[in-house]
C-alpha cells in the first residue's frame, strides 16, 4: 500500500496551506507492526518550517520536529540549549503546514526529566499549543515511569533509545552505542522497558545493526531506525542531512541531493546580475501606463 499523496492546490507565500488529505493517525502508526512485522516500513523525516512541512507532508508517515532544530536551523553546537518555546513554536509551524503525516514533536532537554508530573506538564503544552499528535523523549528503562505516566493521560509518546544526543556529556560524545556486552544488553533492556511502559513507537540511534534487530523483532511497537538497520519498522533523517545542506554529516546519512551547492550557486548568480543590473529587467518591474 503506498502513502504518497499528490496535492491538487499549489502553494505560495500567500496562500500556504495545501489542499486538506485525512490524516494518519497514531493507532494507524502502531496497527503497521502485526504480529511483529511491518509489510511497508514507516517514512518519517525531520521538519521544522510550515513549508519544509508542506513539501515533506505527501511522501512521509511522521514528520518529526526534532530538537536537532538547534543545530540545523539556530546554529547551536548541541540540542541541549534547545527550549520548550522554540519546539512548540516549530511544531506548530510543521502542523499548520502538514495534513497527512503524523506529527512528533521532541520534547527538548530539561523539559520533563525532573518527574513525570514535570513530563507531563511539558508534553500536555506541546500538543495543546501545536496541535501535534504525540511527543518524543529519549531515554529507556530510566524513562519507563514517565512514559506510562503520560500514556495513561493520553498522550502518545514516541521513545528513542541507544544514542541519545541529549544525554552527548553522559555518553562521552556521539559514537555508536552497543559495542560491548553490556551497552548491548542495555540497549535491548531499554526497547522493552519502553514498548512495556505504552510507547506507540520507539527511535533507536547509532547502534550497531544485530542490535537494532534484536530490539525490532522483541517488542510489539514499530521501530525506527537512524545507523540503525534496514530491518527497523521504519527510518527517519534529518531532511537537511538527507537534501546535502551540509558537508560533513553521519556516517549513516545517505545524502540524497546536493541543495548547498544548488543554493550558493542560485546566490552568485543573482549577485552577479544584481552587480551588472542586469536584474531586474523590465519582466520584474512595473512600468507605466
Amino acid at each position: 500500500m503506498s502513502t504518497t499523496f499528490q496535492l491538487d492546490t499549489a502553494t505560495s507565500r500567500a496562500n500556504p496551506t495545501p489542499a486538506p488529505m485525512k490524516r494518519l493517525t497514531v493507532p494507524k502508526i502502531m496497527q503497521r507492526k502485526v504480529d511483529g512485522v511491518t509489510a511497508e516500513p514507516l517514512v518519517m523525516l525531520t521538519a521544522y518550517t510550515a513549508r519544509q512541512a508542506q513539501l515533506l507532508d505527501p511522501h512521509c508517515d511522521m514528520l518529526l520536529v526534532g530538537d536537532s532544530l538547534g543545530q540545523v536551523i539556530y546554529g547551536l553546537p548541541s540540542t541541549l540549549a534547545v527550549t520548550l518555546d522554540m519546539m512548540i513554536a516549530h511544531g506548530a509551524a510543521v502542523v499548520r503546514g502538514s495534513y497527512h503525516s503524523v506529527v512528533v514533536v521532541d520534547m527538548p532537554f530539561g523539559s520533563y526529566e525532573g518527574s513525570p508530573q514535570q513530563a507531563f506538564a511539558s508534553a500536555s503544552r506541546i500538543l495543546a499549543e501545536t496541535g501535534a499528535a504525540a511527543v518524543k523523549l529519549e531515554g529507556g528503562e530510566a524513562m519507563a515511569e514517565t512514559i506510562a505516566f503520560l500514556a495513561a493521560r493520553g498522550i502518545p509518546v514516541m521513545a528513542h533509545i541507544g544514542l541519545t544526543p541529549q544525554a552527548v556529556n553522559a555518553l562521552g560524545g556521539y559514537m555508536a552505542r552497543g559495542r560491548s556486552d553490556a551497552e548491548e544488553a542495555k540497549i535491548i533492556a531499554d526497547g522493552k522497558a519502553v514498548a512495556d511502559a505504552g510507547a506507540f513507537a520507539v527511535v533507536i540511534e547509532g547502534v550497531v545493526e544485530d542490535i537494532a534487530i534484536a530490539v525490532t523483532n522483541a517488542i510489539a511497537i514499530p521501530t525506527v531506525g537512524i545507523g540503525a538497520s534496514a530491518q527497523c519498522d521504519g527510518q527517519v533523517l534529518v531532511t537537511e542531512d538527507m537534501l546535502g545542506m551540509f558537508e560533513r554529516v553521519p556516517r549513516f546519512v545517505k545524502k540524497y541531493n546536493d541543495i548547498a551547492a544548488v543554493i550558493s550557486a542560485t546566490a552568485e548568480t543573482y549577485a552577479a546580475e544584481v552587480r551588472s543590473r542586469s536584474f531586474p529587467s523590465a519582466d520584474h518591474t512595473y512600468q507605466p501606463k
